[in-house]
């Protein structure tokens, strides 16, 4: 990935409020505060901006610590990259991939797709961008708008792609456990590189050293040699699942990381485990980018905010998620209307009136409220325009048999809560807590 622009002066943040400052240089500890959810993925362009995509349906374009925000996806955005030319595509879980220019503005809605879309990849010549989605295959997009194709193969999720240097292949990685090359000139499959057994989510190419690292549900972290197919090395450690890789611009340094917050740096020309640091206190590390000259590693999880490291000085700037996200607090710390709150709803929705960068929208004054009319939000087609009413009763079935089913065409993840009293006790919550200040006296 391209680094942070030299006049881009993002600062060392004190570790301990994880605050911008107002100046500072390449190897700096910082943060990028704004998502209202975790971070999915990011991004570095040639012209030394960070992108970064969240849970909370919006993409953030960065400049130093000010974001440009692209909002249009109807569910969480898992997948960013630059073009050369500028522009910016992104892909999520409502199945598209958008078009977006460097200032914000929705160019185009690529659709096709009928499952969430999870990995971008753009050719070596800006021509087609490759998308990897749940729905098992893998979609081919000409940048010049033509009709997209879909390879079709793998017998369950498609997870991460990456095209060859000379464009005319294309590895795919899948949780059917296989990774696989692609003939793009036939468009057919070329090659079953291996069969690892488990789902293989996270792939990395090194064409010029000869090999394709690879991570996998199981923890499994191998590298292959691309002439022989031969495991050059193996570097699993006893964690699991493997949830993000990146390779630094100079293909020295690979980062991995994992369900269980650690971030792997490894020295690609030796295959030494550099440094293996705990990332975040709680959650996964679901994003790495490098910065263009691989001083630092950015990262994203559970926490709204993305941080970078300085690789030479990791252990010494804290860690993501040093608090207890709310929605995996004990239940023996709150009420149980409160804990059902923060398990079902928290990531997606506040309780304060106004708008807020999250997935949902607010909740305040909720009761005797028509689904649908929160006017600051974009709703699914299935909501707005619906005339449910949220009321107890209402409420008690959008959980009694999940939002997929109460309202089908949703984009409210699919959730249940299948005891009656949590039920309840997450009505009454929601009562108290919503309800505006003169109706609660």
């Amino acid at each position: 990935m391209p680094p942070l622009q030299s006049n881009m002066r993002t600062a060392l943040a004190t570790s301990a409020a994880l605050l911008w400052a107002t100046s500072g240089a390449a190897g700096d500890f910082f943060t990028l505060t704004g998502h209202g959810g975790p971070i999915m993925g990011i991004a570095v362009s040639e012209t030394d901006q960070i992108a970064t995509v969240s849970f909370d349906n919006a993409v953030g374009l960065w400049s130093d610590q000010t974001p440009v925000w692209f909002d249009g996806h109807e569910a969480a955005v898992n997948a960013v990259l630059f073009a050369p030319d500028g522009r910016v595509y992104s892909a999520g879980d409502d199945f598209t991939l958008r078009v977006w220019g460097a200032d914000g503005s929705a160019q185009a809605v690529w659709t096709g797709h009928k499952g969430k879309v999870v990995s971008l990849a753009l050719s070596p010549d800006g021509s087609t961008v490759a998308s990897a989605s749940w729905d098992g295959t893998i979609g081919l997009w000409p940048i010049d708008g033509r009709s997209p194709v879909f390879l079709t193969g793998h017998s369950g999720p498609v997870n991460d792609v990456a095209f060859t240097a000379d464009g005319t292949g294309l590895y795919s990685a899948s949780a059917d456990g296989s990774i696989r090359l692609w003939d793009l000139s036939l468009n057919s499959e070329r090659q079953r590189v291996i069969e690892h057994g488990f789902g293989v989510n996270e792939i990395e190419l090194n064409e010029n050293a000869g090999w394709l690292a690879y991570g996998a549900v199981d923890g499994g972290t191998r590298v292959l040699d691309l002439a022989t197919g031969n495991t050059l090395a193996d570097l699993t450690l006893e964690r699991r699942p493997i949830l993000s890789m990146a390779l630094s611009q100079d293909g020295t340094t690979l980062a991995v990381g994992d369900g269980e917050g650690y971030i792997m740096v490894v020295d690609t020309p030796e295959w030494r485990i550099a440094r293996d640091f705990r990332a975040t206190e709680r959650g996964p590390v679901w994003a790495l980018a490098f910065s263009n000259d691989g001083t630092n590693i950015h990262a994203g999880g559970l926490d709204p905010r993305m941080y970078s490291w300085p690789i030479a000085a990791m252990g010494e700037a804290d860690p993501m998620a040093t608090g207890s996200p709310s929605f995996l607090q004990a239940a023996d710390t709150m009420p149980n209307g409160e804990r059902q709150f923060m398990r079902k709803c928290s990531i997606c929705h506040t309780l304060t009136p106004g708008s807020a960068r999250r997935a949902g929208p607010s909740l305040y004054d909720l009761f005797g409220r028509r689904a649908g009319t929160v006017e600051d939000y974009t709703y699914s087609d299935a909501l707005d325009g619906s005339d449910i009413i949220w009321d107890e009763d209402t409420i008690d079935a959008l959980f009694d048999i999940g939002p997929e089913h109460y309202i089908p065409g949703t984009k409210m993840p699919m959730q249940r809560i299948t005891e009656a009293q949590d039920r309840a006790d997450l009505v009454t919550y929601l009562r108290k807590e919503t309800a505006p200040e003169e109706s609660s006296q």
